[in-house]
């Protein structure tokens, strides 16, 4: 049998996490190895549990998000950050420090069942409703020096993937936007991760917004 994925969550609201244990102890190839209502307690356990991936909230009594991204760096453990539209500023910050991706607290079930698989399985997980709040945060700050991307030959096609992946499409949408197959997407990928030296999409869409790239003439 495939082992289960571990899951923990962690956030002060007692009901979302009820929900959220409902949902992985209701679905094969889930399982939640345990809880926290806090920042302090959040990083204990999960240095002490190593669950698969963490949900965890942006905002927490003893702790943020971000604090617990920062403090459990030597851990294994994948973290999707959960926010809401007005917390943009911490999600950003997060996906810098090496959170594997972000989803709205509202999220349905089916969106944080598929976030939780992408980020086990090495890719990132990106909501796309907040995605254009990030583009903005990112393309309106001002630059003293040359982005990295200004250094890396990327070919037009390497650049319409990239866009569309900051964009928070999948593959397969990319795929059929393109008319390419998805196999022929998978391997733009691959290929972009290793010419910018990130390990997965996340970090890829975030340097494309710091970037500007979704602001640059396509």
């Amino acid at each position: 049998m495939t082992k289960p994925i571990m899951v923990f969550l962690a956030d002060d609201d007692t009901a979302l996490r009820r929900i959220h244990r409902r949902l992985f102890d209701g679905t094969d190839g889930f399982g939640v190895i345990g809880e926290a209502g806090t920042g302090a307690d959040t990083v204990r356990m999960i240095t002490a549990l190593r669950p698969d991936v963490a949900l965890v909230d942006v905002q927490m009594p003893n702790g943020s998000g971000l604090d617990v991204v920062r403090q459990t760096r030597e851990v294994t453990t994948k973290i999707i950050i959960l926010t809401t539209f007005d917390l943009d500023e911490y999600v950003s910050e997060a996906l810098r420090e090496g959170a594997a991706g972000f989803l709205l607290k509202n999220a349905s079930s089916p969106e944080v069942l598929a976030a939780v698989r992408a980020v086990h399985a090495g890719h990132g997980a990106l909501a796309p409703e907040v995605t254009g709040r990030l583009v903005g945060q990112f393309t309106s700050r001002p630059r003293s020096a040359p982005h990295a991307f200004a250094n890396t030959r990327l070919t037009p096609r390497e650049l319409q993937v990239i866009r569309l992946i900051a964009s928070g499409w999948s593959n397969q949408r990319i795929a059929d936007h393109l008319f390419l197959s998805s196999e022929t997407i998978k391997t733009y990928v691959k290929r972009l991760f290793s010419k910018l030296d990130v390990s997965d999409r996340t970090q890829l869409a975030v340097l494309a917004h710091e970037a500007g790239l979704l602001h640059q003439p396509r």
